[in-house]
C-alpha cells in the first residue's frame, strides 16, 4: 500500500506522521487490495480546526473518499482511521458477494 500524507496550510510534523502510521496499523488486513491511500490535512482559515480527507484506491479500480472535520488533530486522525477501516471492510465484503 502506498501512503501519501500532505498538509494544506499545515506542515505535518514527524510526531503527527508517527501517530498516523501507528493508527494505520489497523489496515494491515487490507494490504492485499488497498493499492493507494492519500491523506490530506487542511488547517481551516476561519475559526480553528482541521479538515481531513482520505482517498482510498482499491486494486479493482474503485476509489472511495472519506472526510472528517475536527478541532483536535489527533482525535480527528483516530476517527478518520476508523472510517477508513470501515470503508475498506465494506468494500471487501461487496467484492466477496460478487
Amino acid at each position: 500500500m502506498n501512503l501519501t500524507v500532505r498538509g494544506i496550510r499545515y506542515n505535518p510534523s514527524d510526531e503527527t506522521r508517527a501517530f498516523l502510521d501507528k493508527k494505520l496499523q489497523k489496515l494491515l488486513f487490507a494490504e492485499g487490495y488497498l493499492h493507494d491511500l492519500d491523506i490530506v490535512m487542511t488547517r481551516e482559515t476561519e475559526g480553528q480546526g482541521f479538515h481531513l480527507d482520505a482517498k482510498l484506491h482499491f486494486s479493482w479500480g474503485t476509489i472511495k473518499m472519506v472526510s472528517y472535520d475536527c478541532y483536535e488533530l489527533y482525535e480527528g486522525i483516530e476517527l478518520l482511521t476508523d472510517k477508513i477501516e470501515a470503508t475498506a471492510r465494506k468494500e471487501k465484503s461487496k467484492i466477496k458477494e460478487h
